[in-house]
């Protein structure tokens, strides 16, 4: 492929994981329940936080955003492996390819950053009790929020800019569910070291840097959790229940995981033994079912 006919003319091929029509149809139904499951627990907990006032704190505030992520994560890739799943034409475009190669990587990056922001919150709120109102003002948790945003937007436009600039041959076969980017990278012939020296010094930066910020945060918050008496461990280590994320681009398995089991079961986890939620869920639920006054 010529590098200047490529983005009008070519396409790829989604192949997948398996060319068992068996086996394809149980991968179908898997990722199906999986992804309606994300989506319906990540829109009930957007919609719980926004309807009730009690949940408008920062803590809230951004688990609502990271529940949108994740939606959105979901919902660029897993409905284009539901279609290729059924159907004979596993084509996608050389623009519909690096749109989701762009989207995959900004809402990846968007998805860590929003975690080490949420890591931050809490180390504020369990040992910072005091100047928690101040130091996570609403003005600030905009910023914060703003920053992750446009740190996910320019890393996503960063690589896919970069891969614009690669030349494919050979048979346009991929056999893996999405676009992804060393995947891609595979069916270069022409010269891919400045990529690879980029994504290795932005990935190092991107990923690792929000890591051992939430490694710091939580290092913190179970020191300060430990020199508390007892009456109050008991309330504070829920909020211990934050995981710790990391990606890696290289692992195919791992990225599948990522991008399908993290986001399904990330409303379970933040949801987990929490009252508040627990109540705004409920009220949610019920108000389909109650008659107006």
């Amino acid at each position: 492929m010529d590098g200047d006919n490529q983005s009008e003319n070519s396409q790829f091929l989604l192949l997948g994981i398996s060319e068992s029509p068996e086996q394809q149809q149980i991968l179908f139904w898997m990722f199906l329940s999986m992804y309606l499951v994300t989506v319906l627990g990540n829109v009930l907990i957007i919609l719980a936080i926004s309807s009730d006032s009690h949940l408008h704190t920062p803590m809230y505030f951004f688990l609502a955003n990271l529940s949108f992520t994740d939606l959105f994560f979901v919902t660029n890739t897993i409905p284009k492996m539901l279609v290729n799943f059924q159907s004979q034409n596993k084509a996608i475009s050389y623009a519909g390819c690096l749109t989701q190669l762009y989207f995959l990587v900004s809402l990846v990056t968007l998805d860590n950053l929003i975690l080490a922001v949420m890591a931050y919150d809490r180390y504020v709120a369990i040992c910072c009790p005091l100047h928690y109102v101040t130091a996570m003002s609403p003005g600030l948790c905009v910023l914060l929020l703003s920053l992750c945003w446009g740190l996910s937007v320019l890393y996503g436009l960063l690589l896919t800019l970069l891969m614009t600039r690669v030349t494919f041959c050979g048979p346009q076969e991929i056999h893996y569910l999405f676009c992804d980017t060393y995947i891609l990278l595979r069916l270069a012939c022409s010269n891919t070291h400045i990529i690879h020296t980029v994504l290795i010094a932005t990935g190092c930066f991107i990923f690792l840097t929000p890591l051992g910020f939430m490694t710091t945060s939580y290092v913190r918050i179970v020191r300060t959790i430990l020199q508390m008496p007892s009456a109050s461990k008991n309330t504070n280590l829920l909020y211990l229940c934050l995981p710790l994320h990391t990606y890696s681009m290289k692992d195919s398995v791992a990225t599948v995981m990522y991008a399908v089991v993290t986001p399904m079961m990330n409303p379970f986890i933040y949801s987990l033994r929490n009252k508040d939620m627990h109540g705004a869920l409920g009220r949610v639920l019920r108000r389909p079912f109650q008659r107006p006054k």
